[in-house]
Protein backbone atom coordinates (compact mmCIF):
# COMPACT_ATOMS: atom_id res chain seq x y z
CA UNK A 1 0.00 0.00 0.00
CA UNK A 2 0.87 3.34 -0.87
CA UNK A 3 1.73 5.38 2.29
CA UNK A 4 2.61 9.35 2.47
CA UNK A 5 4.05 10.19 6.06
CA UNK A 6 3.16 6.94 7.22
CA UNK A 7 -0.50 7.06 6.33
CA UNK A 8 -2.38 5.07 4.08
CA UNK A 9 -3.39 6.55 0.78
CA UNK A 10 -7.27 5.39 1.73
CA UNK A 11 -7.17 7.92 4.71
CA UNK A 12 -5.92 10.82 3.13
CA UNK A 13 -9.59 12.39 2.07
CA UNK A 14 -10.47 11.43 5.79
CA UNK A 15 -7.26 13.58 7.30
CA UNK A 16 -7.88 16.08 4.86
CA UNK A 17 -11.06 16.89 6.07
CA UNK A 18 -9.39 17.27 9.94
CA UNK A 19 -7.23 19.77 8.61
CA UNK A 20 -9.24 22.18 6.89
CA UNK A 21 -11.93 22.05 9.57
CA UNK A 22 -9.45 22.33 12.21
CA UNK A 23 -11.18 19.17 13.53
CA UNK A 24 -14.64 18.48 15.37
CA UNK A 25 -13.75 18.39 18.93
CA UNK A 26 -16.15 21.48 19.43
CA UNK A 27 -19.06 20.52 17.36
CA UNK A 28 -22.37 19.68 18.78
CA UNK A 29 -22.55 16.46 16.80
CA UNK A 30 -22.55 13.81 19.26
CA UNK A 31 -23.47 10.92 16.66
CA UNK A 32 -20.46 8.68 15.34
CA UNK A 33 -20.72 9.27 11.73
CA UNK A 34 -19.87 7.79 8.37
CA UNK A 35 -15.66 8.49 7.49
CA UNK A 36 -14.96 9.22 11.62
CA UNK A 37 -11.63 7.61 12.76
CA UNK A 38 -11.97 6.57 15.82
CA UNK A 39 -10.19 4.30 18.86
CA UNK A 40 -12.77 1.95 20.06
CA UNK A 41 -13.07 0.92 24.19
CA UNK A 42 -13.81 -2.00 25.24
CA UNK A 43 -15.62 -0.66 28.34
CA UNK A 44 -15.09 -4.28 30.41
CA UNK A 45 -11.10 -4.99 30.03
CA UNK A 46 -10.81 -1.02 29.25
CA UNK A 47 -8.51 -2.28 26.15
CA UNK A 48 -8.78 -0.93 23.12
CA UNK A 49 -9.41 -2.58 19.61
CA UNK A 50 -6.22 -2.64 17.82
CA UNK A 51 -4.52 -4.33 15.25
CA UNK A 52 -0.73 -4.24 13.95
CA UNK A 53 0.69 -6.54 10.79
CA UNK A 54 1.40 -9.06 12.88
CA UNK A 55 -0.06 -12.95 11.97
CA UNK A 56 -1.93 -15.58 13.94
CA UNK A 57 0.40 -18.41 13.97
CA UNK A 58 -2.97 -20.65 13.88
CA UNK A 59 -6.25 -20.32 12.79
CA UNK A 60 -6.53 -18.50 9.29
CA UNK A 61 -2.76 -16.73 9.52
CA UNK A 62 -4.55 -13.40 8.87
CA UNK A 63 -3.32 -10.06 10.66
CA UNK A 64 -4.16 -10.16 14.48
CA UNK A 65 -6.64 -7.82 16.27
CA UNK A 66 -5.87 -7.49 19.44
CA UNK A 67 -6.96 -5.08 22.78
CA UNK A 68 -4.46 -2.95 24.04
CA UNK A 69 -4.22 -0.87 27.46
CA UNK A 70 -2.44 2.31 26.33
CA UNK A 71 -4.69 4.68 24.95
CA UNK A 72 -2.32 6.74 22.94
CA UNK A 73 -1.09 3.77 20.38
CA UNK A 74 -1.99 4.77 16.60
CA UNK A 75 -2.20 1.43 15.80
CA UNK A 76 -5.65 1.83 17.69
CA UNK A 77 -7.29 4.12 14.88
CA UNK A 78 -10.59 2.66 12.79
CA UNK A 79 -12.41 4.03 10.03
CA UNK A 80 -15.95 3.53 10.36
CA UNK A 81 -17.12 3.17 6.48
CA UNK A 82 -20.40 1.31 4.60
CA UNK A 83 -20.64 -2.00 3.80
CA UNK A 84 -19.70 -3.48 -0.23
CA UNK A 85 -21.22 -1.73 -2.47
CA UNK A 86 -23.22 0.60 -0.73
CA UNK A 87 -21.01 3.15 1.01
CA UNK A 88 -22.39 5.59 3.71
CA UNK A 89 -22.49 9.49 3.05
CA UNK A 90 -19.53 10.53 4.50
CA UNK A 91 -20.80 13.01 7.89
CA UNK A 92 -24.09 11.28 7.88
CA UNK A 93 -24.90 9.61 11.49
CA UNK A 94 -24.38 5.99 11.84
CA UNK A 95 -28.01 4.69 13.33
CA UNK A 96 -28.63 1.71 15.64
CA UNK A 97 -28.67 -1.14 13.37
CA UNK A 98 -27.12 0.59 10.24
CA UNK A 99 -24.76 -2.67 8.68
CA UNK A 100 -20.43 -0.79 8.80
CA UNK A 101 -17.19 -1.69 7.85
CA UNK A 102 -14.43 -0.87 10.54
CA UNK A 103 -11.26 -0.24 8.80
CA UNK A 104 -7.75 -0.23 10.74
CA UNK A 105 -6.12 2.53 9.47
CA UNK A 106 -2.64 1.70 9.53
CA UNK A 107 -2.86 -1.79 7.13
CA UNK A 108 -6.25 -0.52 4.90
CA UNK A 109 -7.93 -4.15 6.57
CA UNK A 110 -11.02 -4.62 7.66
CA UNK A 111 -12.52 -6.18 11.21
CA UNK A 112 -12.98 -9.42 10.21
CA UNK A 113 -14.21 -12.62 11.87
CA UNK A 114 -15.27 -16.10 9.68
CA UNK A 115 -15.65 -19.83 11.52
CA UNK A 116 -11.68 -20.23 13.02
CA UNK A 117 -11.17 -20.71 16.40
CA UNK A 118 -9.36 -17.88 18.35
CA UNK A 119 -5.92 -19.13 19.88
CA UNK A 120 -6.46 -18.58 23.37
CA UNK A 121 -9.84 -18.85 24.48
CA UNK A 122 -11.13 -21.28 21.79
CA UNK A 123 -13.82 -18.26 20.70
CA UNK A 124 -14.61 -17.30 17.21
CA UNK A 125 -11.03 -15.87 15.54
CA UNK A 126 -11.56 -12.19 14.65
CA UNK A 127 -8.52 -11.07 12.34
CA UNK A 128 -7.80 -7.98 9.94
CA UNK A 129 -8.63 -9.04 6.46
CA UNK A 130 -8.31 -7.57 2.97
CA UNK A 131 -6.13 -5.08 0.85
CA UNK A 132 -6.41 -1.38 0.34
CA UNK A 133 -10.19 -1.32 2.50
CA UNK A 134 -11.74 -3.92 0.35
CA UNK A 135 -11.71 -7.14 1.46
CA UNK A 136 -15.31 -9.57 1.47
CA UNK A 137 -18.78 -9.90 3.40
CA UNK A 138 -17.34 -11.10 6.06
CA UNK A 139 -15.99 -7.69 7.08
CA UNK A 140 -19.76 -6.22 7.94
CA UNK A 141 -20.63 -5.49 11.33
CA UNK A 142 -24.23 -4.29 12.59
CA UNK A 143 -24.39 -1.55 15.16
CA UNK A 144 -26.58 -2.57 18.76
CA UNK A 145 -27.60 0.58 20.10
CA UNK A 146 -30.71 1.51 22.16
CA UNK A 147 -31.71 4.83 20.57
CA UNK A 148 -31.98 6.15 17.00
CA UNK A 149 -28.23 6.95 16.23
CA UNK A 150 -24.88 5.77 17.57
CA UNK A 151 -24.05 8.60 20.27
CA UNK A 152 -20.19 9.13 21.04
CA UNK A 153 -20.54 8.90 24.47
CA UNK A 154 -23.15 5.48 24.58
CA UNK A 155 -21.99 1.82 24.87
CA UNK A 156 -23.09 -0.15 21.57
CA UNK A 157 -22.73 -3.56 20.76
CA UNK A 158 -20.96 -4.85 16.98
CA UNK A 159 -22.45 -7.96 16.00
CA UNK A 160 -21.35 -9.79 12.93
CA UNK A 161 -23.72 -9.76 10.21
CA UNK A 162 -22.08 -13.50 8.51
CA UNK A 163 -22.12 -15.68 11.40
CA UNK A 164 -23.86 -13.26 14.33
CA UNK A 165 -21.28 -13.33 16.87
CA UNK A 166 -21.12 -10.07 18.84
CA UNK A 167 -16.90 -8.35 19.29
CA UNK A 168 -15.51 -9.24 22.43
CA UNK A 169 -12.71 -9.26 24.85
CA UNK A 170 -12.88 -11.78 27.71
CA UNK A 171 -9.87 -11.26 29.23
CA UNK A 172 -6.84 -13.66 27.98
CA UNK A 173 -3.54 -12.29 27.42
CA UNK A 174 -1.04 -12.94 24.41
CA UNK A 175 2.70 -13.78 25.50
CA UNK A 176 5.64 -12.86 22.78
CA UNK A 177 5.41 -11.28 20.37
CA UNK A 178 2.44 -9.02 21.76
CA UNK A 179 2.81 -9.87 25.21
CA UNK A 180 0.09 -8.48 27.54
CA UNK A 181 -1.87 -7.59 24.54
CA UNK A 182 -5.57 -9.06 25.02
CA UNK A 183 -7.76 -11.71 23.01
CA UNK A 184 -10.35 -10.05 20.68
CA UNK A 185 -13.05 -12.47 19.66
CA UNK A 186 -16.51 -13.24 18.55
CA UNK A 187 -19.00 -14.69 21.14
CA UNK A 188 -21.93 -16.34 20.46
CA UNK A 189 -24.05 -14.58 22.91
CA UNK A 190 -23.82 -10.48 24.01
CA UNK A 191 -22.95 -10.01 27.42
CA UNK A 192 -20.69 -7.47 30.03
CA UNK A 193 -17.27 -8.75 27.80
CA UNK A 194 -19.32 -6.98 24.46
CA UNK A 195 -19.79 -3.59 24.73
CA UNK A 196 -17.93 -1.16 23.26
CA UNK A 197 -17.48 3.08 23.28
CA UNK A 198 -16.04 5.15 20.50
CA UNK A 199 -13.07 7.10 22.20
CA UNK A 200 -10.52 9.03 21.05
CA UNK A 201 -10.80 10.07 17.19
CA UNK A 202 -11.88 12.85 14.10
CA UNK A 203 -15.56 12.76 13.86
CA UNK A 204 -16.37 14.09 10.55
CA UNK A 205 -19.47 16.53 10.52
CA UNK A 206 -22.63 16.76 8.66
CA UNK A 207 -22.18 18.24 5.15
CA UNK A 208 -24.21 21.46 5.27
CA UNK A 209 -26.34 19.55 2.10
CA UNK A 210 -27.14 16.72 5.09
CA UNK A 211 -28.26 18.96 7.63
CA UNK A 212 -30.59 20.78 5.84
CA UNK A 213 -31.68 16.94 4.34
CA UNK A 214 -32.32 16.50 8.15
CA UNK A 215 -34.33 19.50 9.00
CA UNK A 216 -36.95 18.52 5.89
Amino acid sequence: MKLIRGVPVLFLPLLLVLWSSGGSADSDINSVTCGSLVKLLNTRHNVRLHSHDVKYGSGSGQQSVTGVESADDANSYWQIRGKPHKPCQRGAAIKCGDTIRITHMKTGRNLHTHHFSSPLSNNQEVSAFGENGEGDDLDVWAVQCDGDHWERDEVVRFKHVGTDVFLSVTGEQYGHPIRGQREVHGMSSPGQHSWWRAMEGVFIQPSPELLRHDEL
